[in-house]
């Protein structure tokens, strides 16, 4: 199965950071962008395991998915 990395950062944290605040359920660390890989058939299906995971209720926030290539060494 293809492997996609997903940037992904929480919005409502990134606000909060901004004016020096604290957010309720997520760690300061989720204002910067993640990069995560998941294995899916599609980019469609790799954004819905991202959004089941990190849903955009909660303030997640997809910037982009990539094709992973595998180097062949």
């Amino acid at each position: 199965m293809p492997k996609f990395e997903v940037v992904v950062f929480n919005q409502e944290v990134r606000d909060r950071v901004a004016v020096q605040e604290k957010h309720e359920g997520y760690e300061d660390e989720w204002a910067d962008p993640h990069y995560i890989q998941v294995s899916a058939h599609d980019e469609d299906g790799a954004r819905a395991k991202i959004n089941r995971q990190h849903p955009p209720e909660h303030g997640f926030v997809i910037t982009d998915i990539t094709p992973v290539t595998e180097n062949t060494f």
